[in-house]
Order: structure tokens, then sequence, then C-alpha cells
């Protein structure tokens, strides 16, 4: 039997995910899950970009830099 999911559940789950602040989301946690929603979002052409959950703390490589919420296309 074949399941399948939308792409909003999964961005939704994503954005949750990025969100959080407990001692396993480090940074390896956010980039593995950052990689897979903007691969997901890219070969659904739903890709709209995201924004980081803090400005000020958004270095590249960083915690704060994953700690970022994507954006939700019309379509979805």
């Amino acid at each position: 039997m074949k399941k399948t999911i939308k792409v909003i559940e999964i961005l939704n789950w994503t954005n949750e995910q990025l969100s959080r602040t407990d001692k396993y989301a480090d940074v390896r946690f956010k980039l593995g899950i950052s990689r897979m929603i903007e691969q997901i979002l890219h070969e659904t052409e739903n890709y709209k970009g995201f924004g980081f959950i803090n400005n000020d703390d958004s270095e590249t490589g960083t915690l704060g830099y994953y700690s970022r919420f994507y954006y939700k296309n019309y379509k979805l």
C-alpha cells in the first residue's frame, strides 16, 4: 500500500524542529533538517525562502544560522 504525506505537513514539522532549543537540537541536527526540507521544496517547486528566528544570531554555520523557518508557498 502506497502512502503519501502533504508537503505542508512536512514543512510545518520542519519549522517546529528548527525552532527547538533543547540539547538534542544542535547544529548538525538542524543542518540535516534544513537540507531535507530544501530538497523537498525545490523538487516540488514550493521553495519560497527562509527567515531566521533571530536575525541577530544568524552567523553562517552557527546554531542560530540553522534556527530558522521556511516560508509557505501559496500553492501549499
